[in-house]
């Protein structure tokens, strides 16, 4: 299951009894502050949850799948997310191996 960011709008007045407008700025601000970091180029840590880093990419050859022919891929960036350590022993508490 997808956690939406409606569900987690809708969970916050639940949660700390606020309005549901009052929410929608609290998450739409977290998330345009997030946003604006990593448009800087800075790695975002969230203590107890993990951390959001941006992450180069060099130029290389791919390949269309499509029709199989060989391409250049652009440099870009792309945002790489490490789970913290108490995220991690959380997680595979409840779903030992």
């Amino acid at each position: 299951m997808t956690l939406t960011k409606a569900q987690i709008i809708d969970a916050i007045p639940e949660k700390l009894g606020i309005s549901r407008k009052k929410s929608v700025d609290v998450v739409e601000t977290l998330l345009e502050i997030i946003k604006r970091e990593m448009e800087n180029g800075e790695d975002i840590l969230i203590s107890g949850f993990g951390k959001f880093c941006i992450k180069d990419k060099k130029a290389r050859r791919g390949r269309n799948p499509a029709t199989g022919s060989d391409m250049m891929l652009d440099k870009r960036r792309v945002v790489v997310f490490r789970c913290s350590k108490l995220l991690r022993d959380k997680i595979n508490k409840n779903n030992p191996e």
